[in-house]
């Protein structure tokens, strides 16, 4: 019976989205890693990145995992909308942080870039994976220039919703800070 208890609990933690611990308006902690685009290592500071135009911050579990590749590939094809709209697109995992290079070539499609963040930068962002509390889960943040967050969205299993909800914030925000 208890076995049955903890397997309904952790389906429950996977169906249903959670919600951020960053409330939309609360600052973006600041953080600094490397990152990888194309395949080559290059310095990644938030602080820096805000300086021109929204950051898309996304969180995701573990580089060449299924539903992280497809998130990935979205991602991808939608960065050409995203730095249309100024705004710039970065993934972070503390998981597979060895493969990130070779991520960022074949999944993310030289598009945009990726890391490897500390279990302090995802603990600062609330986004520990509670099932898996060396990884991060599924979450999406959208921060503002001036580090304020726009959209905080969680939704493990379903990678995809991610891509939809930051463009969403990003015109939302272009709409009242126009070029």
């Amino acid at each position: 019976m208890k076995r049955l208890a903890a397997a309904a609990l952790a389906l429950s933690l996977l169906a249903a989205p959670a919600l951020a611990a960053l409330k939309v308006g609360a600052s973006a902690p600041d953080f600094s890693t490397t990152a990888f685009l194309g395949g080559k290592a290059m310095p990644f500071k938030l602080s820096d990145a805000l300086k021109n135009g929204p950051v898309v911050l996304y969180f995701f579990p573990a580089a060449f995992t299924s539903g992280c590749t497809i998130e990935a590939h979205e991602f991808a094809e939608a960065t050409p909308d995203f730095k249309a709209m100024g705004a710039t697109v970065i993934g972070v995992t503390a998981g597979k942080v060895e493969q990130l290079a070779e991520f960022s070539k074949s999944e993310c499609r030289s598009a945009f870039a990726v890391a490897g963040v500390t279990k302090e930068t995802i603990a600062a962002y609330d986004a520990r994976l509670v099932i898996k509390p060396d990884l991060s889960d599924r979450v999406t943040y959208v921060i503002a220039p001036d580090g304020k967050i726009l959209l905080a969205y969680t939704a493990l299993t379903d990678p995809v919703s991610h891509i939809a909800k930051a463009k969403e914030a990003v015109r939302a925000w272009r709409a009242a800070h126009p070029k």
